[in-house]
């Protein structure tokens, strides 16, 4: 593998982070406060063409190469890992659609995610279940053309404003994947607060109540919802994820190198202690090897080779539980001021550590990982 970007890469790369800079950073922190991500970015997000990033131009997308969409997820996760979940959840479901759905779903829900019309959202995780997917409690019964659906999820990104969710149920016992629409009949939400990082990343819990969806609704085959619907999913969330880790690791560089240079005590700037100075090495490599993880996994998907689904599995991991002690070194290093929200890495701190537990948790990751080393199933 050639590790260098193409010229159209780098042309991307430098217009997301203007995007990000002028239209993200500036707001971020009011954005984690109120726990609120406003309709203006949705929108102007949308208008940029990001919502349509990972679908197809048949269908109206932007069709990026997986290494683009890497770097669009790193420069929006240095900006507000709450603006990059938006990406995430909306692509795992367009993903859904597009490698699985009908040609007739394509066509009709593509084009209007790639344009922000509609807003997606992906619902596995239940108030019981979390990393045991396949126990899923929510039903799906079939009777006359349509599924009813009973049960309820939670910890759902996107959940307070999404008009679409792909809803994992088990139909005749086996997990199936579905498209539920928020406007259906016995289909609410309720608003989930008070996280402690991802403030603003519109967290919801769904209820179905006898649930009537059209038998056309589902996605894949009865049974494939976990198998493939959601693996396809989640390989991509993993993939967007460990690139986001990436984004805030290098923000908390940048943020602690300025502070190092300015900060003085003792008579002499932090930046002038080699203590600093060994910490911010670590992070500088920690944060490289990250994004080199990512590139690894990013070049695979693009050959389509089948080991992209283990090295993004590495690629999490490393990222999620690198970014965890990067971000509680730029903490450090800002001392009493790392504490206060007038400084992001107090966000960038907070931010990080649900990285370790959405999309598979890093104790999951560790047991994956080493039954593929040991060869066990």
């Amino acid at each position: 593998m050639k590790i260098e970007f193409t010229a159209e890469q780098l042309k991307y790369q430098e217009s997301f982070r203007n995007f990000v800079k002028t239209e993200i950073i500036p707001f971020a922190a009011k954005n984690d406060r109120t726990e609120y991500l406003p309709t203006e970015l949705v929108e102007k997000v949308a208008k940029k063409g990001y919502l349509g990033a990972t679908i197809s131009e048949k269908y109206g997308g932007l069709g990026y190469d997986m290494i683009t969409l890497g770097l669009l997820n790193e420069e929006v996760g240095r900006g507000c890992s709450s603006t990059r979940a938006l990406l995430t959840v909306h692509g795992m479901v367009a993903v859904a659609i597009e490698k699985w759905g009908t040609e007739e779903q394509r066509e009709y829900w593509l084009p209007k995610m790639a344009k922000g019309e509609i807003i997606g959202a992906f619902g596995l995780t239940e108030p019981k279940i979390g990393s045991d997917a396949k126990s899923i409690e929510t039903s799906a019964v079939l009777s006359d053309g349509n599924y009813i659906l009973n049960g309820s999820k939670k910890w759902i990104t996107m959940g307070q404003i999404a008009d679409i969710f792909i809803v994992f149920a088990k139909l005749e016992g086996n997990p199936t994947a579905f498209l539920v629409e928020k406007n259906r009949q016995g289909f609410s939400t309720k608003k989930i607060h008070g996280l402690m990082g991802v403030r603003a990343s519109m967290i919801a819990e769904l209820f179905m109540d006898n649930c009537y969806i059209p038998e056309e609704n589902m996605i894949g085959r009865a049974g494939t919802g976990l198998s493939h619907v959601a693996l396809s999913c989640l390989d991509y969330g993993r993939y967007t994820i460990a690139w986001g880790c990436v984004g805030i690791g290098q923000e908390c560089i940048e943020e602690s190198v300025l502070y190092a240079n300015k900060r003085k005590q003792f008579g002499c700037t932090l930046s002038q202690n080699q203590l600093i100075q060994k910490m911010i090495t670590e992070m500088v490599v920690n944060v490289k090897a990250a994004r080199l993880m990512c590139l690894n996994a990013g070049y695979l998907k693009e050959i389509g080779d089948p080991e992209t689904i283990i090295e993004t599995w590495k690629a999490k991991y490393f990222a999620s539980t690198m970014i965890n002690k990067v971000a509680g070194d730029a903490l450090q290093i800002h001392g009493a001021n790392g504490f206060s929200q007038e400084y992001p890495v107090e966000r960038y701190y907070r931010d990080a550590k649900i990285n370790e537990v959405i999309e598979g948790t890093t104790q999951m990751h560790e047991i994956l990982i080493a039954k593929n080393i040991m060869g066990h199933k």
